[in-house]
């Protein structure tokens, strides 16, 4: 692959999977243009900074903490649903790096998650074929030949709902929302009554008399540091057109970004070594993701390390692995080892969502906190064993109160999942459970 030229349309010569039918090329190909036009959702420089703090990450200075939806819907695009969000996130953050000691890199599944893969092309729905859904940047959700029908157009509508919630986003960050003095605000209603939520607003009020205690002593508290938030975006990169028109020429370096996200990953459908996912994303200066399930061949996963990250670059590569709580010790440790001797730079994050997913009795599609808890364990547990650095966690959360994963402090069970079960895709944490899984993780990260 090394061997030929690298553009951000060589990828057209290799085969492309889980990309859309589209049924009219020409308005496919307008609609490429027109983004191609718009201005970049992020920046060289912030893409830059993400890759210094996951080098920190790689040695140990830091822990990643990515997480949002499975699947953004263009309706959630509202000041309150993205605020939720950044909210949970915030407050596990400031849950690790508070009570686990260690900065915590923030990075949203967030203004862009809006593509999502499928095993067929087609689905049957109610007796009738339809075309899979493949999210909101693709097609409608709703069962019908027409809602299922992929339209380009919608392209153009998710880069515009990325924009403006890119555009909140550094708002909240940037504008004091983030502020720690604020961290009492972070918390949600409905989890503060729960014991999570009780032990976050003690964990505040001693960040409270921190801050104070430095107001009193003289020390200025209005600094960046406490007043704002370093917060980066990501999604699995599917539609190659979008990412290709987003990507830029830096004007400083000469380097090409792809500006949809400050980080993107390639999924576990799609890391095919002479596939058109690898060969596009290997030309791109963004850190990169790779998730690795439990199908995977060694000799394959160095190949494709080589072939995205050929200089061995700190801070480049993460690699997510989702094996489930009961194949974890079965294919973490020889991995690790495999790498560990090739002496890659990698940053190891655990995916503890995807492994653990089963179809409860009442036909809902699930997920238990224990088994995510428990992978989560074994991951730290054999990072440590081995000698390599357990460098973050990867979530499907929401801020609302959903009923979709079982078990958490509220113990819900099977029954309980019809109550407020809202997801489109894959069943997420609600912000109860993100925080009980917040302070599990910050008790192993005191412990090393």
């Amino acid at each position: 692959m090394a061997q030929h030229e690298w553009s951000k349309t060589s990828w057209q010569h290799f085969p492309a999977l889980q990309q859309p039918r589209w049924p009219d090329q020409q308005e496919y190909a307008a609609a490429v243009a027109t983004i191609s036009q718009l201005p970049p959702l992020v920046f060289a420089g912030e893409i830059r900074d993400l890759k210094q703090k996951l080098a920190q990450v790689e040695v140990g200075k830091a822990f990643l903490l990515q997480g949002g939806d499975c699947a953004e819907d263009f309706t959630m695009c509202t000041a309150p649903a993205i605020r939720e969000l950044l909210k949970v996130i915030l407050q596990m953050a400031v849950i690790m790096s508070y009570a686990g000691g260690k900065p915590v890199v923030k990075l949203g599944r967030m203004a862009g998650q809006y593509a999502k893969p499928r095993s067929a092309d087609t689905e049957m729905v109610n007796g009738v074929e339809l075309p899979s859904y493949r999210g909101d940047m693709v097609n409608a959700i709703d069962p019908t030949p027409e809602a299922r029908r992929p339209d380009p157009q919608r392209m153009v509508k998710g880069y515009f709902l990325a924009c403006a919630t890119m555009n909140i986003l550094r708002a909240f960050t940037l504008g004091g929302y983030a502020a720690l003095d604020r961290v009492h605000a972070w918390n949600n209603e409905f989890v503060k009554t729960s014991p999570q939520g009780q032990q976050y607003e003690r964990l505040a009020a001693q960040i409270d008399q921190a801050i104070n205690f430095m107001r009193t002593v003289g020390l200025d508290t209005d600094i960046p540091q406490l007043q704002q938030a370093s917060f980066f975006t990501s999604h699995e990169a599917l539609l190659l057109g979008y990412e290709q028109a987003l990507t830029r020429q830096d004007s400083t370096t000469g380097d090409w970004y792809d500006c949809s996200a400050h980080m993107l990953w390639i999924g576990e459908r799609t890391r095919q070594l002479e596939g058109a996912h690898v060969e596009f994303f290997r030309g791109v200066h963004n850190p990169l993701g790779v998730k690795i399930g439990p199908n995977h061949e060694i000799d394959n996963v160095k190949k494709l390390v080589q072939a995205l990250n050929p200089a061995n670059e700190p801070g480049r590569l993460t690699l997510i692995t989702r094996f489930g709580a009961r194949k974890i010790a079965e294919n973490l440790p020889p991995l690790v080892r495999a790498l560990k001797q090739e002496g890659f730079r990698v940053v190891w994050s655990c995916d503890p969502m995807h492994g653990n997913t089963y179809t409860a009795e009442t036909g809902h599609k699930t997920r238990s906190f224990d088994d995510i808890l428990q992978e989560i364990r074994t991951f730290f547990e054999i990072h440590w064993a081995e000698g390599t650095v357990p460098g973050g966690v990867h979530f499907e959360m929401t801020g609302e109160n959903v009923t979709e994963c079982t078990g958490g402090g509220r113990n819900i069970m099977a029954h309980h999942l019809a109550e407020n079960y809202q997801t489109m895709c894959d069943p997420r944490l609600n912000a109860e459970q993100s925080l009980e899984l917040a302070f599990q993780i910050a008790e192993l990260l005191r412990e090393r």
